[in-house]
């Protein structure tokens, strides 16, 4: 059999075409659309809650607030959360997301652009963190980083430290994570009880808004 297929080694290889995977998450108001590819690069996930905070921060989340029905939009790393208004059905707007992801991510612009903020200007700590609670706050972070944070990922959200004192964590919940209704649970059963049992200095877990 005659082998027709071929390379050549001018000119850059061609980008794979764009297939977008679409995932359902535990809240009703947000769905995953999966690129196949790496959203924010070498960046951590950003959530956006309005067309002002998009603006010359990202192309492809302001593209995505010029339809009426977003809320929300969150870049993971591998993929893209969008919540939409409690009143549009997802069998009429996701074809339009699909069609503003596919067209984005075939132009091979980055989703973010300029540099990261600070980790504290990101994550926006609600308090300074106190010298004697350092290495409770280091524990909690890695717990966070490692186990949590992931897991939630694959929800199509994200939880972001936000303070520690008196044994309290201070977490905000961000892409489809809020707003969902599980979410209060899932800090509660979930995040809370994974903290104290590995860090004996937490007591409990409280909520912030991002």
């Amino acid at each position: 059999m005659t082998d027709t297929s071929f390379t050549t080694s001018s000119g850059p290889a061609a980008e794979p075409p764009v297939v977008i995977a679409i995932e359902e998450t535990p809240n009703p108001a947000t769905l995953k659309f999966l690129p196949g590819r790496s959203v924010t690069g070498n960046q951590d996930p950003v959530d956006f809650t309005s067309p002002e905070a998009a603006q010359g921060r990202s192309t492809l989340a302001g593209l995505l607030f010029t339809l009426p029905e977003i809320q929300r939009v969150f870049l993971g790393h591998d993929f893209v959360a969008v919540t939409k208004e409690d009143h549009v059905d997802w069998a009429e707007l996701s074809p339009v997301v699909l069609g503003v992801l596919t067209d984005f991510f075939e132009s091979g612009e980055p989703a973010l652009q300029g540099a990261r903020e600070s980790l504290e200007t990101e994550e926006k700590l609600i308090m300074p963190i106190q010298e004697a609670d350092a290495e409770t706050v280091r524990q909690v972070r890695d717990l966070l980083d490692t186990r949590i944070r992931p897991a939630v990922a694959a929800d199509g959200g994200d939880i972001v430290f936000r303070g520690f004192r008196d044994g309290m964590v201070y977490l905000s919940m961000r892409g489809a994570c809020s707003g969902c209704p599980s979410s209060r649970a899932t800090l509660r059963h979930g995040v809370e009880n994974m903290l104290r049992h590995y860090v004996p200095e937490v007591v409990g877990v409280e909520q912030v808004e991002a």
